[in-house]
């Protein structure tokens, strides 16, 4: 008769693994939520309220569109008036259906159909962010850096922004990039001052004035930062906010849920907006 102890020690018999007592763990452990963006950086936002139809048209004005000048004396004053250009922005419908057998929710450890709900809600707010970063892409001006991103690669984006008379307020950043700040000595000397700010967050958290904001490198490039004027640089149209319809297939013996939201991205001004790469 085999002894139970050598059953115990024996990782490949069957009768050793039913032998030992385990427990499982009731607590469902969250993959890690990445850094997002978020539509806070939009110039503008329009809810379904403001779009009547399945579209919307956005007015902007040219620059420098009416010019003074110099009138001599008896001359006729020369006619000048504002041009404008119009965008438009029509939002896409993204959506999701988790679909879930009743025995899996009678027997799931958790309530199975409300994570998968919640979970989408995390997914649709990263399928924003994806639609950001194709906007920030389209920008005017790039500015290509070495090895590592250095003060003077962000001092050339902040310019772009000005020669086009936009003010820099924000500069995206990948993990790598965020490393290679970490290890330029005029930061990591800011670091030292022990400010407030720097020392609950770790990280200087503005640079010339600009916000700095560390986004997962499985959103934008790692390698890349985006200098932008969030108050020129797009708009954020959405017809349908996140919705949630729950519905059960009593046939099949189902349950689910559809999660929707018509939404869409835009550059408004694409000189708003510089790209910094590193490689």
């Amino acid at each position: 008769m085999t002894d139970i102890k050598e059953l115990l020690a024996t990782g490949e018999a069957t009768e050793g693994q039913l032998l030992i007592e385990r427990k499982i763990y009731d607590t469902l452990i969250e993959a890690v939520q990445k850094k997002l963006i978020g539509r806070s950086l939009a110039a503008i936002y329009i809810g379904p309220n403001g779009i009547p139809g399945s579209s919307v048209d956005i007015d902007l004005v040219d620059k420098d569109s009416l010019a003074v000048a110099t009138v001599a004396e008896g001359a006729a004053v020369p006619i000048e008036t504002v041009s404008y250009s119009t965008t438009n922005v029509k939002p896409v419908k993204y959506g999701v259906r988790p679909l879930i057998t009743k025995e899996m929710q009678e027997d799931g450890k958790w309530d199975l159909m409300s994570h998968n709900i919640k979970t989408a809600g995390v997914e649709m707010a990263e399928n924003e962010d994806a639609l950001i970063v194709s906007v920030l892409d389209t920008a005017d001006n790039t500015v290509t850096g070495g090895a590592s991103i250095t003060v003077a690669n962000i001092a050339r984006a902040m310019q772009y922004l000005e020669d086009a008379d936009y003010t820099p307020t924000d500069i995206l950043i990948g993990p790598e990039v965020a490393n290679d700040l970490r290890n330029i000595d005029t930061f990591v000397e800011a670091q030292k001052l022990g400010s407030r700010e720097m020392m609950t967050t770790g990280f200087v958290g503005t640079i010339f004035g600009l916000n700095v904001h560390v986004i997962s490198g499985n959103i934008i490039n790692s390698k890349y930062a985006y200098v932008l004027d969030k108050s020129q640089a797009f708009v954020c149209v959405e017809k349908r906010p996140v919705t949630i319809e729950r519905y059960d297939d009593v046939t099949h013996d189902l349950s689910g849920a559809v999660v929707t939201q018509r939404i869409a991205f835009k550059g408004l001004r694409t000189a708003a907006i510089c790209i910094i790469t590193t490689s």
